[in-house]
This record gives C-alpha cells, structure tokens and sequence, in this order.
C-alpha cells in the first residue's frame, strides 16, 4: 500500500512557473514507477510526464515536452513536476501516481495507486 500525497498547486499568470510535489508513504518507494496526469473539467484525465524507479528515464507528453520537467528523490520518497513557460491550456487538476512497473505508462489504467490531486490555474 502507498500512499500520495501532492502540493504546491495554485493561481499563476500564464508564462510563470510552478513546482508541484508528491510525497509517498508506506511501501518502498524506489520501488514504483511514478507519473503525474492532469485532468481538466469536461476532459479525461491525460498523462503529463513519467519517471523509471531510479529516476533514470524520464517521459513527456508532447505538450509540455521542453516545458515540465519530472524528477524523484527516493531518500526523500518524493517525485516533482517542475512546470514553466505555463499556459492556460495547462490547468487542471493535476495528480501523481504510481505503477509496480519498472516503466511508467501513460495510460491511467496502469497505475496502481493516486494522489488526491493539486489544483493548477493558469491565468492569461
């Protein structure tokens, strides 16, 4: 069992940045894979970027490639979203979540465990 925990979400002009966290606890964390997805009213939720167990592999949805970074500290049993250059297409409620396997999915269903989510609103 794991559990996430995200903060860091709020209200940002369009071009600023954001840094989201989600802290896990309960089982080994180095052990999952991690992604954060984001889902806006009226959509379905969407992968936004992934992260190997090690930290080593990263992966970016195209819309946010060069613009979100993901990044993990297994000492600290967290993984980051680093969000600049945002834009209003960006908000939504974004979450982390984790995946037993050693390559993290962009589909939901893969996932085996979520956060409770972080509000994100981009104002233009």
């Amino acid at each position: 069992q794991v559990q996430l925990v995200e903060s860091g979400g709020g209200l940002v002009q369009a071009g600023g940045s954001l840094r989201l966290s989600c802290a896990a606890s309960g089982r080994t964390f180095s052990t999952y894979a991690m992604g954060w997805f984001r889902q806006a009213p009226g959509k379905e939720r969407e992968f936004v970027a992934g992260i190997t167990r090690s930290g080593a592999s990263t992966y970016y949805a195209d819309s946010v490639k060069g613009r979100f970074t993901i990044s993990r500290d297994n000492a600290k049993n967290t993984v980051y979203l680093q969000m600049n250059s945002l834009k209003p297409e960006d908000t939504a409620v974004y979450s982390c979540a984790a995946d037993l396997r050693i390559i993290p999915k962009p589909s939901p269903g893969e996932y085996d465990y979520w956060g409770q989510g972080t509000q994100v609103t981009v104002s233009s």
